[in-house]
């Protein structure tokens, strides 16, 4: 559903280095994902703004992680990352993580360009397509939703999911990575569900203060899904996590 398409032989490819320190790890020792969400945006970030670009502003459409092995505490990463597509408004970036004592991640975000003013969705200018077109090599991504809507009674079988200050950035939502703490609690709950595995997120309506938001999880019998709905009717995120990648 989700390819994870092979690092370019033309065009840029941004390295960067980090370690799974303290903060980031689970009590078992191994990365978590909302740990690895954090790297994958810091490297996303470092990128755009060494080529230039630091003054854009981006949110997140939708993360795929496919997690052959977790890495572990105090492990090094390398981290690897170029432009694999492009949309109107958007561009896949795809990383590669590789830990010097075996952890191994792959992940593709998709990123919407926002006017920096309006923060509405605004085509790629052309400078940026000269600097990242290259990697991508014509290929096309789109941006709509590929993961089942929550069902109805999502929010009457959902559990309360509190909100933070310290979940929210600066543009003064939610930030993408902090969703993947709700992946993790489940997996908590879903002890034989490890790597190798595949997880995905599709962000919707952003998670403001002041909404309320309930997780609510359904099996599958290779992993599950899940959603992150509101008090309104909101969706705020769509989750789908399977066994193998």
């Amino acid at each position: 559903m989700f390819p994870f398409v092979p690092a370019p032989s033309v065009g840029r490819i941004h390295e960067g280095a980090a370690a799974v320190r303290l903060g980031d790890s689970s009590p078992g020792g191994r990365a978590r994902l909302d740990a690895m969400a954090r790297h994958l945006q810091d490297v996303s970030d470092d990128d755009a703004r060494a080529a230039g670009f630091g003054e854009y502003t981006w949110v997140v459409r939708r993360t795929a992680l496919a997690v052959h092995s977790f890495p572990a505490y105090l492990e090094p990463l390398t981290l690897r990352t170029w432009c694999a597509g492009f949309g109107a408004a958007w561009a896949e970036r795809r990383i590669s993580v590789v830990g010097g004592a075996g952890g191994h991640v792959e992940a593709a975000t998709l990123w919407v360009h926002l006017d920096g003013r309006s923060l509405r969705p605004a085509r790629m200018p052309e400078a940026f397509l000269d600097v990242f077109g290259p990697s991508a090599a014509g290929r096309r991504v789109g941006s709509k939703a590929q993961l089942a809507p929550a069902p109805s009674d999502a929010w009457s079988s959902g559990v309360p999911w509190p909100l933070r200050f310290v979940d929210f950035d600066v543009l003064e939502h939610v930030n993408n990575a902090v969703y993947w703490a709700a992946i993790e609690q489940e997996l908590a709950q879903r002890r034989a569900l490890r790597a190798p595995l595949t997880a995905v997120i599709e962000h919707g309506e952003p998670i403001e203060r002041g909404h309320q938001v309930r997780w609510c999880a359904v099996a599958r019998d290779d992993g599950f899904d899940g959603w992150l709905v509101g008090a309104a009717g909101e969706q705020f995120a769509a989750v789908r996590v399977s066994a193998g990648v």
